[in-house]
């Protein structure tokens, strides 16, 4: 029997772990990668920019590969290529100092010239590969001119022919839209081009990527359902309906060796499944820190998110604002941390100021300090509006911090409704409502505090479910055999 053939993908990416990262897009595009390489089916390798950020101890690792001439527009620019390898992934850096050398990933005013480039130099750089692709991933709007690229431009070119592209959205809400004017000045798209990434009168590049690729993964694949719903496509939804055939969901993973609770140095006591009562010394110990009550009895819940408007903060509020028994403070400790939108920042640090034994609002991120916090919390609250995918759930249930959500994309494909405690990982809430929030925490503490039998089976049940990345990379190994045959 004739071996199936290794699938060649190179991801095209702003971002990756431990190189330069904003968030979940930079995990996923070292995360994947490595996990499609350890399956021996994928030879799995990355591109991105050169940045001022990455480590000079990565760089000094570096190999230069060769330097090109790229076109864009009516600019001809250097572009140096770097090669190295870590943790199993191959690594391609793209090098313009003009365009990367930044104390920044993102926020200048030329973002759109800036991975224009990236994409045009990522098509360019192919025939001086190792390797040829048969497959290119980009990721978001960032680099949703490769395909968009490679469709005009680079398909009939020899050397090209039968390169297939996939198009990841991580979130459809960020879409590259730009005005007319500057599709041939910055992008380089004729007049006779525009159709592809015009939408609503405006350069969309979302859109673009969308009708010019072979196929459309998202994170999870409730959200794959739930981008052709007018409520959630960004207003992509009729587009999104005729590409549907092209789209497939699948349901990220995590570095379950990194969120280890059983190893991990950030927690004040390691602790596993079977000895998930150990949790209790690490909340013990976070009171402390946080100068909060120490009382295992009263129900910890933490909140880890990004203080931005559709991670249910709203919902949170109106929670909080209830006067009297209805106030989910009465009955909980509550940790939130993270941060993000001014207005959402001020209002959680009058909240610890109004309720200083109740609520520790951490203006903050970091990864030791959120492993601390779930190791410590009881409940992890996520009330998200939308939710593309979403990790916290999955570091939660790593950790036993039982996961209390609202049923929408990747947190309703992860967590399963507890019932009455006998099944299930966690809790789920349907509608988009703080009252509907507020009666599923309310079956949480009780049955932490009624049912102490079925509370340390639930969080057993969480701690063992399977969020690593081998099902994600094993759905995308078939993914890329059928795309290829």
């Amino acid at each position: 029997m004739a071996k199936a053939k290794v699938q060649k993908v190179l991801f095209v990416t702003t971002e990756a772990v431990p190189f330069a990262s904003t968030g979940g897009m930079g995990e996923v595009c070292s995360n994947l990668p490595r996990a499609l390489n350890k399956t021996k089916k994928t030879d799995a390798r990355v591109m991105m920019p050169l940045y001022e950020e990455v480590a000079y101890h990565f760089k000094d690792r570096m190999t230069f590969v060769c330097n090109i001439t790229v076109g864009l527009a009516w600019r001809n620019q250097y572009c140096g290529l770097f090669r190295m390898e870590h943790d199993g992934v191959v690594y391609y850096f793209v090098d313009n100092e003009y365009y990367f050398k930044r104390v920044n990933i993102y926020g200048y005013y030329d973002d759109a010239e800036r991975f224009a480039f990236l994409s045009r130099a990522a098509l360019e750089l192919l025939p001086y590969l190792d390797f040829k692709p048969d497959v290119l991933q980009s990721n978001d709007h960032l680099t949703a001119l490769v395909p968009i690229y490679y469709k005009l431009h680079y398909q009939n070119r020899s050397g090209y022919e039968h390169i297939k592209n996939i198009f990841t959205i991580h979130n459809i809400n960020y879409q590259g839209i730009y005005p007319l004017v500057i599709a041939g000045d910055v992008f380089g798209l004729s007049e006779s081009e525009l159709n592809v990434v015009e939408f609503n009168g405006k350069i969309n590049l979302a859109k673009g990527a969308i009708v010019s690729c072979d196929k459309i993964t998202t994170m999870s694949p409730q959200y794959a359902r739930e981008i052709r719903l007018p409520e959630f496509s960004g207003g992509l939804d009729a587009i999104l309906i005729e590409n549907r055939a092209k789209i497939v969901g699948i349901l990220n993973g995590i570095d379950v060796d990194e969120f280890d609770p059983s190893s991990s140095e950030s927690l004040f006591v390691n602790y596993t499944a079977e000895e998930i009562e150990k949790k209790k010394q690490n909340k013990l110990e976070l009171q402390r820190m946080l100068s909060l009550p120490e009382d295992t009895d009263m129900p910890l819940v933490c909140m880890i998110a990004h203080m931005v408007p559709h991670k249910g903060y709203d919902l949170l509020r109106k929670s909080i604002n209830k006067q009297g028994e209805g106030n989910i403070l009465e009955n909980i400790q509550l940790v939130i941390l993270g941060q993000g939108d001014p207005d959402i920042e001020g209002y959680l640090s009058h909240v610890q100021n109004m309720y200083n034994r109740k609520v520790r609002a951490l203006i903050t991120y970091n990864r030791d300090l959120a492993q601390k916090v779930l190791a410590a919390a009881d409940m992890c609250l996520i009330p998200s509006r939308m939710e593309p995918c979403g990790l916290t759930q999955m570091y939660a249930c790593r950790f036993g911090a039982v996961p209390i959500v609202r049923a929408t994309g990747g947190l309703i494909d992860s967590i399963v409704d507890c019932g009455k405690g006998d099944t299930g990982n966690g809790f789920v809430f349907e509608e988009y409502d703080s009252d509907v929030m507020d009666k599923a925490i309310e079956r949480a503490v009780a049955m932490y505090r009624k049912q102490k039998k079925a509370w340390l089976e639930l969080g057993k049940r969480a701690m063992t479910c399977d969020f690593s990345w081998g099902k994600a990379a094993l759905e995308f190994n078939v993914l890329y055999r059928v795309l290829s045959a």
